[in-house]
């Protein structure tokens, strides 16, 4: 039977909480679907959540039912000859990337972090950087899910295809989704170069690099003109990864411990964060090495942040970077966070900050606790000016009015809710603001 209990649930960040009425933990389709009805009966809302690495509040149940997915882990069938693995929704990515590299097979792209469930991912729009593949939606070949009604339905390209098409990326409001079938190809070697780089040539070059490479994401250092440039493309050669020691000292105790310790000296001293951000820029040194795709995609981050990120059209982005630095130098903002910056092919998901559009992400961080300042209601009335498209998962503003004026399909999408769930059993605040009632 599935596990019940009343707690309070808060997300990684710290910044959304919510007393549920009700938690349970279902170990299988059959069992989430009965709590789905039961819910109903009872006139409660349904929310599905899984790491809570989102920013909003996209997964607060509030005080309806809150899902979470810790006995949906299994692993039903890894196809080699379809080039395919299907896992149950609560799998974390961490998890599915281990399995799949001792079986010899990877996923084609995958963002920065390991943590989430994979169900959390894609219903969120998670994705890296790439120029020919794009987020882990989009590497969805089939899903399960269950409806208002508690049915339990499938869907493909060739099988409810309309469904498919909204719930790969869906936010949560058309159903739980129990399980998910990834496409897989034969696991791969990246070599990473990374290499410091001054702002104004990576901008000049930044059509070249984004060309060029098949990966290829900036960091910018704000109140500095130092940027940190990755570049991942596919090796033949044997792997080279780094020593574990420098692997260690490098991308977990001065990306993590150390920085951490800058970021709280940062928010007690404002006026030391110029100096903080010159120091952090001039510690990224030049480096190259190799290894599986998934441990050179991802990496530990336990500096604990709020996130906003938009999705700009890809040809906007260099005039959108200009704008965003000239912002922040005519501000009184002190800003120890870098801002990210990736890049996506366009897709043909509804709701994916990519759909129809070739895109440019751009990602902008505090540290937790430190007065928002307006620096977050600036960027987001930057990024709107040239139709960004907020990441679903990370904060913002808008509203469905806005964008459904961001979205080709976004009608599609609100009519094909209507129809699976009318009495939105999964709604909450969030959703209601950004899709409507």
């Amino acid at each position: 039977m599935p596990q019940a209990s009343t707690t309070r649930w808060s997300n990684w960040a710290g910044n959304q909480s919510a007393r549920p009425s009700r938690v349970v933990s279902p170990a299988s389709t059959a069992e989430l679907a009965k709590e789905v009805l039961r819910a109903a009966d009872e006139g409660r809302t349904v929310k599905a959540v899984g790491a809570g690495h989102s920013f909003t509040a996209i997964a607060s149940a509030g005080d309806g039912v809150l899902v979470r997915p810790t006995g949906l882990t299994a692993v039903r069938e890894l196809d080699r000859t379809a080039g395919t693995v299907t896992v149950e929704s609560g799998l974390p990515l961490s998890a599915l990337n281990q399995l799949l590299a001792s079986a010899g097979l990877s996923l084609t792209n995958m963002g920065d972090i390991e943590v989430q469930t994979v169900a959390g991912a894609t219903s969120t729009g998670t994705h890296g950087t790439g120029r020919d593949s794009g987020s882990l939606a989009a590497q969805v070949r089939a899903l399960e899910i269950v409806l208002a009604d508690g049915t339990v339905r499938t869907c493909s390209p060739t099988e409810d295809p309309e469904l498919f098409q909204g719930a790969r990326l869906g936010l949560g409001a058309l159903g739980v989704v129990s399980a998910l079938t990834f496409g897989v190809e034969p696991a791969f070697l990246l070599t990473a170069h990374e290499q410091p780089m001054r702002f104004d040539r990576v901008l000049d070059r930044f059509e070249e690099f984004a060309t060029v490479n098949e990966h290829f994401e900036f960091y910018w250092f704000p109140h500095t003109e130092l940027c940190s440039t990755k570049r991942n493309n596919r090796s033949q050669g044997r792997a080279r990864p780094l020593p574990p020691f420098k692997s260690w000292l490098e991308d977990d105790f001065l990306s993590n411990t150390v920085w951490e310790g800058a970021c709280r000296i940062g928010r007690t001293f404002p006026a030391a964060v110029p100096a903080i951000a010159q120091l952090a820029g001039r510690a990224w040194s030049e480096r190259t090495y190799t290894d599986l795709a998934y441990k050179v995609f991802t990496s530990p981050r336990r500096v604990r942040f709020v996130e906003m990120e938009y999705a700009v059209p890809r040809e906007a982005a260099t005039t959108v970077l200009r704008e965003l630095k000239a912002l922040v130098e005519r501000s009184n903002w002190r800003i120890s966070f870098p801002v990210e910056v990736r890049i996506a092919p366009a897709d043909d998901l509804w709701l994916s900050t990519a759909s129809g559009r070739d895109t440019v992400y751009i990602a902008v961080h505090l540290y937790r606790g430190t007065p928002e300042q307006g620096y977050f209601t600036e960027v987001e009335r930057l990024m709107t000016a040239h139709q960004g498209r907020p990441h679903w998962g990370k904060l913002h503003t808008r509203d469905a009015e806005y964008l459904a004026s961001v979205y080709p399909r976004f009608g599609e999408f609100t009519a094909l809710r209507d129809r699976l769930d009318p009495g939105r059993l999964f709604a909450n605040p969030y959703l209601r603001r950004v899709l409507g009632e």
